[in-house]
C-alpha cells in the first residue's frame, strides 16, 4: 500500500518520482485511486492546460519542446503529457517523445511523461484526465498535452484542454484535411509549422479562408489566430505563447475558462460512472438474471430494450 498523503506532499514539493508514482497509480487503476483523487481535489485548478494536435509529421514534439523552452524563460514550471500510440506487443508508449525532448531532461522545472493510448480512440489515453489532475495538483503552471494525430478523432483533445492548438505544415494537404477532420471547430490557435518550406504562405491563406467560411462570429468573439513557426529553430514560438496568453485572458474575462473546466469535470464523472456500470455488467455473464432475460426475449415475451431497462434497474437499485 502506498502512503498517499506523503506521496502528494512530495509531488507538491516538486519531487518527480512522486509525480511519476501518482500517474502510475492512475494508469494502473490502483485500488487506491479514489484516495489519490480525494487528496488531489482541493489542490487542482491552478494549471493552464494547452492541448497540441495535428497530423503526423507536422512537428508536434518539436513544437512542444520549443514551447517548454519559452515558458521556462518566463520562470514557469511546465509538465508535458505526450500521448503516444500503443505498442501492439507491450501496450506501452511507442514513439518515446521523452527522447526527443531530452534537452529538458535535467531541468527540475520540467516534467515529461509519455502515456499510451492503449487502443483508445480520440488520440488520448483513457487515463489522461486523471493524469492531468495529478500534474495540476502537483503545482505545475502549464501542462502541455501532446496527442497523437489520428485524423477525425483527434478532436477529443478539445475536451481536455483549456486551449487547443492545431498544428499544420505546408505540402501535406493539411488545408483540405482541416476541413475534413472537423479541427476547424476545435482550434483556438492555429500554427503553420515548418514555415521555411515552400507553400507555407499558401497554407496559412487557405486556412484563413476556411476559418472565414466557418460559423459567424459576433463582436468580441474569439477569432483563432494563425501563427507561422519554424519550431526547430525556435522561430515564431514567442508569438504562439502570446496567442495562448491572449486566449486565456479572453476566456477568463468572459467566463469561458470556468465553463470549459466544468464541462471537462462533467465528462470525467460521466466516464467514471459508465466504466463502473460496464464493470458491473461484465460480471453478469453466466448470471441467472441475464439468462432469464435472454430466455424471455427468445420466447417473445420481452423486447431487448425493456430487458435492458430491467437490467439497469437491477444494477442501480431503481424501480
Amino acid at each position: 500500500m502506498v502512503d498517499v498523503p506523503t506521496l502528494v506532499e512530495q509531488a507538491r514539493a516538486g519531487g518527480p518520482r512522486a509525480v511519476a508514482r501518482l500517474i502510475s497509480l492512475v494508469e494502473g487503476a490502483s485500488p487506491q485511486l479514489r484516495e489519490v483523487m480525494a487528496a488531489l481535489a482541493p489542490l487542482a485548478g491552478g494549471a493552464y492546460v494547452v492541448g497540441l494536435t495535428g497530423s503526423p509529421g507536422v512537428g508536434k514534439s518539436t513544437s512542444t519542446s520549443a514551447l517548454v523552452s519559452a515558458y521556462r524563460k518566463q520562470g514557469k514550471r511546465v509538465a508535458v503529457l505526450a500521448v503516444d500510440p500503443s505498442s501492439p506487443f507491450s501496450g506501452g508508449a511507442l514513439l518515446g517523445d521523452r527522447v526527443r525532448m531530452s534537452d529538458h531532461a535535467s531541468d527540475p522545472g520540467v516534467y515529461i511523461r509519455s502515456m499510451a493510448t492503449r487502443g483508445h480512440l480520440g488520440g488520448l489515453a483513457w487515463a489522461a484526465p486523471q493524469a492531468i489532475r495529478v500534474l495540476d495538483a502537483s503545482g505545475f503552471d502549464v501542462i502541455l498535452v501532446e496527442t497523437v494525430g489520428v485524423g477525425q478523432s483527434e478532436v477529443e483533445i478539445a475536451s481536455q484542454a483549456d486551449t487547443s492548438v492545431v498544428l499544420l505544415a505546408p505540402g501535406m494537404g493539411d488545408g483540405i484535411q482541416a476541413a475534413k477532420a472537423g479541427i476547424l471547430e476545435i482550434g483556438d490557435v492555429y500554427v503553420v509549422n515548418k514555415a521555411d518550406r515552400d507553400g507555407a504562405d499558401a497554407t496559412a491563406r487557405e486556412l484563413n479562408h476556411m476559418l472565414g467560411l466557418g460559423e459567424s462570429r459576433g463582436p468580441g468573439d474569439w477569432r483563432p489566430p494563425i501563427v507561422k513557426t519554424v519550431a526547430a529553430r525556435g522561430e515564431g514560438v514567442d508569438e504562439v505563447v502570446e496567442a495562448l496568453e491572449k486566449h486565456r485572458a479572453w476566456m477568463e474575462e468572459r467566463g469561458v475558462l470556468g465553463e470549459r473546466r466544468a464541462a471537462r469535470a462533467a465528462r470525467e464523472v460521466e466516464a467514471i460512472a459508465v466504466t463502473r456500470l460496464r464493470e458491473r455488467i461484465g460480471t453478469l455473464h453466466g448470471d441467472r438474471r441475464l439468462d432469464a432475460l435472454a430466455e424471455r426475449i427468445v420466447a417473445g415475451r420481452l423486447d431487448p430494450y425493456a430487458a435492458a431497462d430491467e437490467l439497469v434497474a437491477g444494477l442501480t437499485g431503481e424501480g
